[in-house]
């Protein structure tokens, strides 16, 4: 039997690439700085939980050891976890090939080495330290999320006004369908390829003004929609239209229908 590792294996997609694996049948292993206890929220039964930290090396190839491909969905936002995010993952692939790991998946962005936007230029630094590996991996691109479109106009909602940059357009896609993809190419065979770079992205294509809408439809939200300029490199890269892939629409979930699963706790 096939076992991965999943680290950051308690966040929006690993958390849903464990949950997944185990309802497959596939041995599963999430690593995390604080996995949850046996019960919380969060936690799925059948996965066995590691704490480590990729910014020191600490637990790292205690939660390895026995894996045949790791699957990283780590984060790095913001403060030190984003400074030291291409760096983390080089002290986890050194850690995978000495617990005995063949093949590593990472989850990236979307044309993340053609922004300025630090988030994605640390993106973009992972996805280089993935290719230098000596194992056989895979970076798996994504558009934006459903949730950080939700995210983005309910934090407009509090003071009444629903934010839409102008001209911009998104493909969002749904974090389950994305941790699905991930788990497809953990446990596909071998290709011969010793690195290669795919990009998915939702269902389809709207712009940010109708998926606004939509979630103002489903939120109820008395917040106006408020058209607004995005300067610098975030902006740039929405205008350019390099965070949509229209030739590579994966899943079924659109942006209203992930809202309707929802609209209870949105």
């Amino acid at each position: 039997m096939t076992r991965i590792c999943v680290a950051g294996g308690t966040g929006q997609v690993g958390r849903e690439v464990v949950r997944q694996a185990v309802a497959r049948g596939v041995s599963a292993a999430a690593l995390s700085r604080r996995p949850p206890s046996p019960g919380a929220p969060g936690r799925t039964d059948g996965a066995d939980y590691f704490r480590g930290d990729v910014t020191t090396g600490e637990g790292l190839v205690a939660a390895l050891v026995g894996a045949d491909v790791v699957i990283d969905c780590l984060e790095g936002q913001s403060g030190r976890s984003l400074k030291n995010f291409a760096d983390g993952g080089a002290r986890l692939l050194a850690a995978a090939q000495d617990a005995g790991v063949t093949k590593a998946v990472v989850l990236s962005i979307i044309n993340c080495d053609r922004s300025g936007f630090r988030y994605y230029r640390s993106k973009a630094a992972k996805e280089q330290v993935y290719e230098r590996s000596g194992l056989e991996t895979v970076v798996l691109r994504a558009t934006q999320f459903h949730s950080l479109l939700a995210q983005l106009f309910a934090a407009g909602s509090k003071v009444r006004m629903i934010p839409v940059v102008k001209g911009a357009r998104f493909q969002p896609i749904s974090p389950a369908e994305v941790a699905a993809a991930l788990l497809d190419a953990a446990l596909e065979p071998s290709s011969g390829d010793r690195h290669r770079v795919r990009t998915i992205g939702g269902p389809e294509v709207a712009g940010m003004a109708e998926l606004a809408l939509d979630w103002k439809q489903a939120t109820a939200s008395r917040g106006r929609l408020v058209p607004l300029p995005l300067p610098g490199p975030m902006g740039k890269y929405l205008r350019a239209g390099l965070n949509v892939i229209p030739e590579e629409r994966h899943g079924t979930e659109t942006f209203r229908g992930w809202l309707a699963k929802r609209a209870d706790t949105l």
